[in-house]
């Protein structure tokens, strides 16, 4: 790279280098996500012939400093990575009449930040060979959601919070009350650039609806929330209800493992009882039988000796 910056340096002190100029008459451009734009850039060069002629278009994310190339062509041979395709519509072929421009399609946030257009057409290496474009997508807000945080109570302090998910440029958010009428009535309290409303030592005429727009360059968007003591009074029986229903939870849960412990209890009683049980049964019928059918024989052994006497 430094031995052909060096010879093109050499080139043109001789005068054997030509200049190329790379121009573009966008310096930023805004587009919409989901829209297209079409990115211009030119060339003028010493030299009709263009079977040298090299184009590059390179992207810089704005939330990144990494460059990615999204574009190349050499001897009208063009190259597009896969994400891009089906996006990226192609410049005329050779650069006809000095034209490199290249149009994008389904442009997201990510695709926001700096595009270059990059030139080189042999024998020209020297003079002016890029451009550079600004490119901006915006988004409008999505719907923001609003939310109550703090005890809804006379006297107490209440915040109101307001958050849209997207948008681009972010959004900015303001606050209004509605009251019975409907009617738009100002809020004498601080707003965050977040959405963030604090109501210090809330009053009863302070309740009502309270209103929230989510606003950017491209649109806006709306949410409500009810600010009253009903709604502290709801948050407070659902707590209530909530608690129960645990303590409900927590006693089926100690009765199951009651019953359980009372189950295995009870089979462990039972089962030496048993045995026991079967271990006192009365001895087999055959053995009084059999003491039975010895006595006689034991009569007549007496009886033998009795006669042998007389």
């Amino acid at each position: 790279m430094a031995f052909v910056l060096a010879l093109a340096v050499l080139l043109s002190v001789t005068g054997c280098a030509e200049l190329i100029t790379v121009t573009s008459p966008q310096r930023n451009v805004n587009v919409t996500v989901g829209g297209s734009l079409r990115l211009q850039c030119s060339f003028i060069s010493t030299t009709p012939e263009t079977t040298s002629l090299v184009v590059m278009w390179n992207f810089v994310e704005k939330s990144s400093s990494s460059l990615k190339q999204i574009y190349y062509s050499q001897a009208d041979q063009d190259v597009v990575p896969p994400e891009y395709k089906g996006r990226l519509s192609l410049p005329p072929a050779h650069g006809t009449g000095g034209n490199v421009s290249i149009g994008l399609g389904d442009m997201q946030t990510a695709d926001s930040g700096l595009y270059t257009c990059e030139v080189r057409n042999s024998p020209d290496i020297g003079g002016k060979t890029e451009a550079s474009i600004i490119v901006r997508v915006l988004e409008p807000p999505s719907a923001p959601f609003c939310a109550v945080h703090g005890d809804v109570a006379v006297g107490h302090l209440v915040t109101l919070t307001c958050h849209s998910e997207k948008g681009s440029p972010p959004p900015t958010y303001t606050w209004i009350r509605l009251d019975q009428a409907r009617a738009r009535q100002p809020i004498m309290a601080r707003v965050t650039q977040t959405g963030i409303l604090e109501i210090r030592n809330i009053s009863e005429f302070k309740f009502g609806e309270y209103q929230c727009t989510s606003t950017n360059a491209v649109g806006t968007s709306t949410c409500m929330v009810e600010l009253s003591q009903e709604a502290e009074d709801g948050v407070i029986a659902g707590a209530v209800i909530g608690a129960l229903l645990g303590c409900l939870l927590i006693a089926l849960v100690v009765w199951f493992i009651a019953h359980q412990v009372k189950k295995h209890r009870y089979s462990a009683v039972k089962t030496p009882a048993a045995e026991i049980k079967g271990s006192s049964r009365p001895p087999p019928a055959t053995s009084a039988v059999s003491m039975e059918m010895s006595s006689p024989s034991h009569d007549s052994t007496h009886g033998d000796d009795d006669e042998a006497r007389a």
